[in-house]
């Protein structure tokens, strides 16, 4: 199963001009086969994105929040702890 979710945002500490470029990056350290990736803000089930990473072009205000990076292998999931991102 995957484990060890992580991740990353550019620019870091999740602090963002409003109308500047994050993006956020997934890493896993450990998991085998096909991984599938999906993005979440707060308790949101639908996902914002797929892929190991997820881009917004120009942060708005509603792009504030906690978000978190889900793993699936097929058979089991793994979230990474949320970052905060701050829309300045």
């Amino acid at each position: 199963p995957p484990s060890g979710v992580s991740l990353r945002a550019q620019p870091p500490g999740g602090q963002v001009a409003l109308g500047a470029r994050l993006e956020l990056s997934c890493a896993v350290a450990a998991g085998t086969g096909p991984l599938s990736f999906s993005w979440h803000r707060g308790g949101s089930g639908t996902p914002l994105g797929t892929g190991p990473r997820l881009e917004l072009r120009h942060a708005g205000d509603n792009d504030s929040g906690h978000y978190r990076c889900r793993v699936s292998d097929g058979d089991s999931v793994a979230e990474s702890d949320p970052l905060n991102v701050t829309v300045l």
